[in-house]
């Protein structure tokens, strides 16, 4: 019997149907005699139409009022995941930050987990039942509600799996695994069976949508691999892990912001940065017109900077260019 961390994104919950697939991907692990904590965020676009409704009453709401109004879409979502287990014959109980509790401190939009009693949890567990666990939001030393900031029920997930000392934790995305680039643009994108933490790490700081750059950290902290996978039935997904295996450029991505006219696209590798494959890049890129701004190197990285209207195009080509011409 293991002991099985499993979180689900929002559009993996997002409706009735996502919730009864995600409930039988949870029975599957209890019927192998697993205990498992489920870990859930909000369902769908809940968290933004939150944010609008805050918005409409004031522009500069209070932090610890948005939290306590940002928190209710992660506990609504943990119930009806508990409720759907249930009606499939599992029992369940879904517990939010402060039942557990998880501690924070009190930063309100980004506060940071201090100490997770996992007592609670391992009663429940202990009883038979699965632990629906509300992802994003934690409790601070006063008894406010906090949240977890971008990504936060990645970092919930890694950090009870830390806590728990679970055999597993697995994250469930649209998408089987990490690839090395976004494959709903690049249509040459491979799946890596295993990338190291300092490689995600630095995606996911540069632009990589998967998982959050936090809960990376947190789970290279922890010694606690992460297990990427698709809801979908036999996804092989990826591991995040420590670990020597080695790629000359495992991944390329893509970061924009609304105060610059500019984009970075960021190739990430052990063989990074190289004037060879800088040339590479810039050739690749010119050839098509795509004019290069700027180019930006460091430790296992190198950005190239283009108008964010060429960003796509410029993602394909430097991807195609130092990963798929090689593999």
């Amino acid at each position: 019997m293991s002991l099985i961390v499993q979180k689900f994104g929002g559009s993996s919950v997002r409706d009735y149907e996502h919730l009864l697939r995600m409930a039988r991907i949870v029975k599957a692990r209890v019927d192998e005699g697993d205990d498992v904590v489920v870990v859930l965020s909000a369902q769908g676009d809940t968290t933004d139409g939150l944010l609008q409704k805050a918005k409409e009453i004031s522009e500069y709401p209070s932090p610890r009022e948005l939290d306590m109004l940002l928190s209710a879409g992660e506990q609504m979502s943990a119930a009806l995941g508990a409720m759907t287990l249930q009606s499939i014959g599992v029992e369940a109980v879904s517990l939010c930050a402060w039942q557990i509790p998880i501690e924070t401190d009190g930063t309100h939009g980004n506060a940071e987990i201090e100490l997770i009693d996992t007592a609670r949890i391992q009663r429940e567990l202990a009883e038979g039942r699965v632990v629906v666990a509300a992802g994003f939001q934690g409790v601070d030393e006063r008894g406010d509600v906090t949240t977890l900031g971008r990504g936060g029920s990645d970092t919930s997930a890694v950090a009870l799996a830390a806590a728990l000392k679970a055999d597993e934790l697995i994250i469930y995305t649209d998408v089987d695994g990490i690839f090395s680039s976004d494959p709903r643009i690049c249509q040459n994108a491979v799946r890596r069976e295993v990338i190291s933490y300092d490689d995600m790490l630095l995606l996911a700081q540069k632009g990589a949508q998967v998982l959050h750059d936090r809960s990376v950290a947190l789970a290279q902290a922890g010694g606690v691999p992460i297990t990427v996978r698709s809801c979908r039935e036999g996804g092989a997904g990826s591991v995040v892990c420590e670990t020597d295996e080695d790629a000359s450029v495992v991944g390329v991505t893509q970061k924009k912001s609304e105060r610059s006219r500019l984009a970075a696209i960021t190739a990430v590798g052990s063989a990074l940065p190289s004037i060879e494959k800088e040339k590479i890049a810039v050739t690749a890129l010119e050839r098509a017109e795509i004019t290069v701004f700027a180019v930006a190197a460091g430790e296992r990285f190198m950005s190239f900077y283009v108008l964010r209207d060429d960003a796509e195009r410029a993602l394909q080509l430097v991807h195609d260019a130092l990963i798929a011409a090689v593999e």
